[in-house]
C-alpha cells in the first residue's frame, strides 16, 4: 500500500477511497481503522448483523417492497405522518432531486460543509453564494450575517446544516425558527439535520415539527450515519405535504434496497441498543477530545456532531499525515484540503471506540513529532501527495485562478448583523500546550434570543474591521426560551395528515408493537455554548467553526424505541 497511497485517492472522485478499494490494496482481506467515515460504531449490535447474516439469500435474491411501503414503516416507528416524509438512496439522492426540482437560480451556503450542498448545484449549473466561516470569529455561523449576506446577494435557497459538517457547529433550534420566519420569502430553505442524532447540547434541537407548519422549509436526515450504515444508502426529509409530495414523486419505486427494508422493520425490536449507541458516542467524543487535545501544537474544536475538527500544529501538512497514518500506521482519516473553505492544515476524525483512539494518538504523535515528543514542530517526510475537489470544484478553483469566488469574505460581512441578533461574544479555541493535561469541557454563554425583524432587501454590505475578542464570563447564563411564533398555522387543519406529536391539535397513535418511552427530554445535558462574534472583513475562506461541548451525565437503561418524535427532538 505504501507505494500506491498517492495513486488509490487520484484515483477516486470522492475524497477518499473506499473501504473495498482499501481492503483489496492491502492485500491481507483487512483493512484500515477508519476515523474517515462518520458512523455509529456500536450499532447495530452484533446479535443485529446476525439476524442480517442469516436472512442474507432471501435479501439479495428477492425484490425489496416499494419505497412507500418501506416508508410508511418508518413513518409507523417514528409517529411521522407519511405525507411529509420522502425516503431516498442515501440523503445524497435526496440532495439531487432537491437541486432539480426546488432550487431554482441561486443557493447559499456556509462553508466548509458538506461537499454537496455547493457541487450538487454547481453541477447543474446554479449559482452557489458561499458564505465563509471564520477562523478570527471561531468559525461560528452567524444567523443574522448569514441573512444580511442572502439579502445582499438576492440568494432564494438557503442551506444550514446542524451540526455542521466537517466541525461539529450546533445552532439552537429557537435561533433557527427566527432565521426560518426572517426568510419566509425565500423559495427555500433546507436544515440538513444529518448528525443531530448524536447532538447533546439541547434536549429537543430538532426542526422537524416546525419544517412541517412552514410551505418553505425541508429537514434532510441520514439514517445511515445514525445506524452506522452507510452501505445501504438510505436517508429521508421531512417537509410539508406538497413539498415532501414533489420530491417522492419524482423517486423510483424500488430506489430503496432489500437490505433498507430488513433493516427498517428491525429497528422496533432494538430502540434501548441504539439509544445506548448515541450515549456511548458522546462519551467517547469527549475522551477523545481531551486525548487529542494533549498533543502539542494540536487545536481539537468542540463538536456537536460524531466526529471532531482539529487543526495541525505549525509546519503540519494534511495529506502527509494522512498518507503516513496510512501507510505507516493502517489509519485512515479525512484530510480536509478539499473542502471549499477549508484547508490542508485541518483533519476531521470520527469518534471511535477508547482501543481505536489510543492507535490513533500513538499514530499522530509518530508522525507529528517522531523521537521530539515534545516539540510542536512536526518531522514530516516530503514526497507526492495529494488533495483534490469533486469536479464542481475543480472547476470553481479554476475559472478563479485557484483563488475561489473574488471578494466573497467582503461580501459575507457587511454591516454588523440585523437588530436583535446580535451575537454575543465567543471564545477561540487555544492548542493545549505540552505540559496542560487534558482539558475540560468549559460552559460559555448561550445566545439572547431575540426577535429577527421582518426581512427587507439590504443593501450590499461594506466590508468592516474585525472587532476585538471579548472576554468570556465567569459563568453561563441560563437559555432563554425563543420567541412564540405569531400566526402559525395549526397542522390539525391540513387535510388528511395524521398526528404529529408536539404540533398542536395532532395527537400521535401508537405503532403496532412499540413500548412507549417516557418523554424527559435530555435528562443530565448541561447547555451548550452558541455565542456569536461578529465576523472580520477580508478574512478569506477558512476551516472549522467552533460551538459548545457538553459533557453527558450518567443516563438511565432506555426501556424501548424511543417514541413519537422522540428520535428527532428528544435524542437522549
Amino acid at each position: 500500500m505504501a507505494d500506491n497511497v498517492t495513486s488509490l485517492f487520484r484515483s477516486t472522485t470522492a475524497h477518499s477511497p473506499s473501504m473495498a478499494a482499501l481492503t483489496r490494496e492491502g492485500g491481507d482481506g483487512v483493512g484500515p481503522v477508519d476515523f474517515c467515515i462518520p458512523c455509529n460504531p456500536y450499532f447495530p449490535t452484533p446479535a443485529m448483523f446476525d439476524e442480517l447474516a442469516s436472512r442474507l439469500k432471501d435479501i439479495i435474491t428477492y425484490y425489496p417492497s416499494s419505497a412507500d411501503t418501506i416508508t410508511a414503516e418508518l413513518c409507523n416507528l417514528l409517529q411521522l405522518p407519511p405525507q411529509c416524509v420522502a425516503m431516498g438512496n442515501g440523503s445524497t439522492e435526496l440532495i439531487t432531486w432537491i437541486d432539480h426540482l426546488l432550487v431554482r437560480e441561486s443557493l447559499a451556503v456556509p462553508v466548509p460543509t458538506f461537499g454537496r450542498w455547493t457541487d450538487q448545484p454547481m453541477e447543474t449549473g446554479k449559482r452557489v453564494d458561499m458564505f465563509p466561516l471564520q477562523e478570527s470569529s471561531g468559525f461560528a455561523l452567524d444567523l443574522a450575517q448569514y441573512a444580511e449576506f442572502i439579502r445582499a446577494r438576492g440568494t432564494r435557497v438557503a442551506v444550514i446544516c446542524n451540526p455542521n459538517n466537517p466541525d461539529g457547529g450546533f445552532l439552537h433550534r429557537h435561533a433557527l425558527v427566527q432565521f426560518m420566519d426572517a426568510m419566509a420569502d425565500l423559495d427555500l430553505i433546507v436544515i440538513d439535520e444529518s448528525f443531530l442524532e448524536f447532538a447533546d447540547a439541547e434536549s429537543e434541537p430538532s426542526t422537524v415539527q416546525d419544517a412541517v407548519m412552514r410551505p418553505n422549509v425541508v429537514v434532510l436526515r441520514s439514517l445511515g450515519k445514525n445506524f452506522g450504515l452507510h452501505g445501504i444508502r438510505f436517508g429521508y426529509l421531512v417537509a410539508n405535504p406538497a413539498l415532501a409530495g414533489k420530491i417522492r414523486s419524482m423517486l423510483p419505486k424500488w430506489n430503496l434496497n432489500s437490505f433498507a427494508e430488513h433493516v427498517v422493520f428491525m429497528l422496533k425490536n432494538h430502540g434501548p441498543e441504539y439509544m445506548e449507541s448515541l450515549h456511548q458516542v458522546r462519551r467517547d467524543r469527549l475522551d477523545m477530545a481531551r486525548q487529542l487535545s494533549a498533543l502539542p501544537g494540536l487545536t481539537v474544536y468542540p463538536s456537536q456532531g460524531n466526529f471532531l475538527f482539529v487543526r495541525l500544529p505549525v509546519g503540519a501538512e494534511g495529506t502527509v499525515v494522512r498518507d503516513r497514518l496510512l501507510t505507516e500506521h493502517r489509519i485512515l482519516v479525512r484530510e480536509c484540503g478539499n473542502k471549499v473553505g477549508s484547508s490542508s492544515r485541518f483533519l476531521r476524525l470520527v469518534v471511535r471506540p477508547q482501543v481505536d483512539v489510543r492507535r490513533l494518538v500513538s499514530g499522530l504523535e509518530s508522525v507529528l513529532y517522531g523521537s521530539r515528543r515534545g516539540a510542536a514542530v512536526p518531522e514530516l517526510g516530503t514526497g507526492t501527495s495529494y488533495s483534490s475537489g469533486t469536479a464542481a470544484v475543480d472547476r470553481l478553483m479554476s475559472e478563479t485562478n485557484g483563488a475561489g469566488m473574488a471578494g466573497l469574505a467582503a461580501q459575507a460581512t457587511g454591516p454588523v448583523g440585523m437588530p436583535g441578533m446580535n451575537p454575543a461574544p465567543a471564545p477561540m479555541p487555544t492548542p493545549a500546550a505540552a505540559q496542560m493535561p487534558t482539558p475540560v469541557a468549559a460552559q460559555m454563554p448561550t445566545p439572547v434570543a431575540a426577535q429577527i425583524p421582518t426581512p427587507a432587501p439590504a443593501p450590499a454590505p461594506t466590508p468592516m474591521p474585525a472587532p476585538m475578542p471579548a472576554p468570556v464570563p465567569a459563568a453561563p447564563a441560563p437559555m432563554p426560551q425563543g420567541p412564540s411564533i405569531p400566526s402559525m398555522p395549526n397542522v390539525a387543519s391540513m387535510p388528511g395528515m395524521p398526528g404529529m406529536p408536539g404540533i398542536p391539535g395532532m395527537t400521535p397513535a401508537p405503532a403496532t408493537g412499540l413500548e412507549p418511552v417516557a418523554q424527559t427530554g435530555m435528562p443530565g445535558m448541561a447547555t451548550a455554548a452558541a455565542n456569536r462574534r461578529a465576523m472580520g472583513a477580508a478574512q478569506g475562506l477558512t476551516a472549522a467553526q467552533v460551538r459548545g461541548r457538553t459533557a453527558p451525565e450518567e443516563q438511565p437503561e432506555p426501556l424501548g424505541w424511543p417514541a413519537a418524535g422522540a428520535v428527532y427532538n428528544q435524542v437522549g
